[in-house]
């Protein structure tokens, strides 16, 4: 990992329309080149929007956010190229096939003949649905559409990664085969961002975390430091809850 920048945060608001409180409250920080770094937090914590605004899905109603050095208002279409998005939601063609599926997403990218072929193959083998390539989405696990998913977000080799709750609701077998893979996917340069209401998962991946609560940033650093600052805490979950409290979130 290089301690080097790859994307500025800098007093990041959202405000959404008729509300009182900020979505986002004044965040400020720094992701690194080749890192893991985690955004946890409750329900409705400022998390999913925050991973939006830095996808560029929309706009923060104040602050700055650099991709790369490149100012993503203003550079849209380069930083489009240099990112990929796996998002919360399985975001397939449920009447398509895998295999047309992430043809349509290679050509959405400018992939296209024998080196999108090659690819998808490739990813298909990778992460054990070469089997299954050639039936309808509709027919597939949990677990099956989301590996799709994220092979549809690497298709054309990002060198930054969003994922947002990448292994919600999967099984064992499919959340591992996930999560060996982006600690393969980092060891080439890819960068990852990724959010995860799975503390024990985030505390084994994520080089950094930011735990984020009503908007705000209450914690971040190394899981591991993080937890061996107060002896109470037995690892990232208990502070998480020490932190944000173990009242319900909607």
């Amino acid at each position: 990992m290089t301690e080097e920048s790859i994307i500025g945060i800098r007093d990041l608001t959202k405000y959404y329309k008729g509300a009182d409180e900020p979505a986002i409250d004044h965040i400020s920080l720094g992701i690194f080149k080749d890192e893991i770094f985690g955004f946890l937090g409750p329900n409705g914590a400022g998390k999913t929007t925050t991973i939006s605004i830095l996808c560029g899905l929309f706009p923060p109603t104040k602050g700055k956010v650099t991709i790369d050095g490149l100012d993503i208002r203003l550079n849209h279409e380069k930083i489009k190229h240099i990112i990929g998005i796996v998002p919360q939601e399985v975001a397939l063609y449920h009447t398509l096939t895998g295999l047309e599926n992430l043809q349509f997403f290679g050509n959405m990218y400018g992939l296209k003949g024998k080196a999108l072929k090659e690819r998808i193959g490739e990813y298909l083998v990778r992460f054990g649905l070469e089997k299954f390539a050639r039936k309808q989405v509709s027919t597939y696990s949990g677990g099956m559409k989301r590996r799709v998913n994220l092979i549809a977000g690497l298709l054309h080799k990002p060198r930054i990664l969003f994922l947002d709750e990448p292994t919600v609701g999967i099984d064992v077998q499919s959340r591992n085969v996930i999560l060996e893979f982006l600690h393969e996917l980092q060891e080439t340069g890819t960068t990852i961002i990724y959010t995860s209401h799975y503390m024990e998962e985030a505390e084994k991946l994520c080089n950094r975390v930011a735990i984020i609560d009503q908007g705000k940033i209450i914690a971040i650093g190394n899981p591991k430091e993080l937890v061996a600052l107060n002896p109470e805490f037995k690892n990232l979950e208990t502070m998480f809850l020490h932190l944000t409290g173990k009242g319900l979130r909607d």
